[in-house]
């Protein structure tokens, strides 16, 4: 019997770090909330999860020198995992009210308002996945997934010139306008929704995760 994976969900005071954890429980890993530097760093992987405002989360971070753990994860191809804001301080910047915020600039790109005539985005919706995806393998194409938000990223810049590495993986979806639903990207995977949250759809995606760990 193979032992399971130990899974940090990193906690440094802005995410649903509870559900979180349930929902990983479920998938069989052996998952721990902390914010203790050696066993997120240690861990098989670590689960960023978000709630709230860009500018506050990315303060958080820093704080608690998750923004370093980051880093030197990716730097080691250790397996790192964000969640609705989570997701969007990976990217390089973050504008809200008018007011621009520095994020860890895994991948460029800006988070800003969504357009629609409804905001937040909240709610059940489809997601469109990039053929191979091995975030969304195994779900429907019509699965929905549990969102909560008003800010996005509606640009994916990132481009792939080595033909060693594989191209990152876009998942794409619509509240008024396309917008960045989630990313896979070697050890850096990420979604704007919230799995621990989207029924049975989110238990096959982060059995998905875990299965890559």
């Amino acid at each position: 019997m193979s032992t399971p994976k130990k899974v940090v969900v990193f906690d440094y005071g802005f995410g649903n770090v509870r559900s979180a954890e349930r929902a990983l429980a479920r998938t069989g890993a052996d998952v721990e909330i902390t914010r203790d530097f050696d066993r997120a760093m240690n861990a098989d992987g670590l689960l960023v999860p978000g709630v709230g405002a860009f500018a506050a989360c990315m303060q958080g971070l820093k704080e608690a020198r998750g923004d370093w753990i980051v880093d030197r994860r990716l730097s080691g191809g250790r397996p790192v995992m964000g969640i609705c804001v989570g997701m969007q301080i990976l990217f390089a910047r973050g504008i809200e009210h008018g007011v621009e915020t520095e994020g860890l600039a895994e991948w460029p790109g800006t988070v800003g308002p969504l357009k629609a005539d409804v905001v937040p985005h909240m709610g059940w919706n489809t997601v469109d996945a990039p053929a191979g995806s091995e975030l969304f393998a195994g779900l429907d194409a019509d699965a929905r997934f549990y969102f909560v938000h008003s800010y996005a990223v509606h640009d994916w810049s990132l481009e792939t010139h080595n033909p060693l590495l594989t191209a990152p993986r876009v998942t794409w979806s619509t509240h008024g306008e396309p917008f960045v639903a989630a990313v896979e990207n070697g050890a850096l995977w990420a979604t704007q929704f919230h799995p621990e949250k989207s029924g049975d759809a989110g238990a096959q995606l982060l059995t998905n995760w875990i299965g890559t760990l």
